[in-house]
C-alpha cells in the first residue's frame, strides 16, 4: 500500500494545501516512529501506524478551512470522518478507523450530541494502540505552523477546553508513551 498514492488521487501535488498537507503529515509519521521505538513493549504494528500517519488528514480538502487553502462545504471537524468514508472506499478499514478516530483527543457520542457536533453520533475515540499512537503524534503539530513542535504545556492547552474526558484520554498517551 502507497499512501503517497492515494494522497496524489485527491490532492494536485503542486496545491499549497498538498503541500501543507503532506509537510504535517510527515511530521506526525517521524513523531509516531520515534514514540513506537521508545516502546518495543506496546507491540504496535509500526508499518501500519507510519501509514496511518500519512493519512489521517486525507480530508481536510472538503472542508472549509481557507487559512490551509481547504475550500470545501464542511466544518474543519468533519475532517476526520470525511477521510475515513474516503478511505474505506479505497478499502482500507483499518486506516480509515484511524483518520476518524483522531480528531481531538477523539470525540465520544456523548460529546457529539451534547455539543451538538455535525458529526455521525458515534463514538469517535481511538482504541487501538496505533489509533492512539497517531491522535496523539498529531496533538503535536499544527497545519498553520509547519515545522514547529508544541510543547507538553502547549498541547495539553489546546485539549483543556474540550473537557475533562479529553484532557483524561490525553494524560494517560503522556503516560503511555513518554
Amino acid at each position: 500500500m502507497n499512501p503517497e498514492k492515494i494522497l496524489l488521487h485527491y490532492y494536485n501535488p503542486t496545491s499549497r494545501v498538498f503541500q501543507i498537507l503532506l509537510e504535517h503529515s510527515l511530521q506526525v509519521r517521524e513523531k509516531a516512529t520515534l514514540l513506537a521505538t521508545r516502546h518495543p513493549e506496546l507491540s504496535i504494528d509500526l508499518p501500519f501506524a507510519r501509514e496511518a500517519a500519512l493519512l489521517h488528514d486525507v480530508g481536510i480538502f472538503l472542508t472549509r478551512a481557507p487559512g490551509i487553502d481547504c475550500h470545501g462545504e464542511k466544518p474543519y471537524v468533519c475532517h476526520g470522518y470525511l477521510g475515513a468514508d474516503l478511505l474505506r472506499a479505497e478499502g482500507l478499514p483499518r486506516h480509515a478507523l484511524v483518520c476518524e478516530r483522531h480528531t481531538g483527543a477523539g470525540i465520544s457520542i456523548e460529546t457529539i450530541r451534547a455539543e451538538k457536533l455535525p458529526l455521525p453520533e458515534r463514538d469517535m475515540i481511538p482504541r487501538s494502540i496505533e489509533e492512539e499512537l497517531v491522535c496523539f503524534a498529531d496533538k503535536f503539530f499544527s497545519k498553520t505552523r509547519p515545522g514547529e513542535e508544541k510543547t507538553a504545556e502547549q498541547v495539553r492547552a489546546e485539549i483543556a477546553p474540550f473537557g475533562e474526558e479529553a484532557a483524561g484520554r490525553l494524560e494517560k498517551w503522556f503516560r503511555l508513551f513518554s
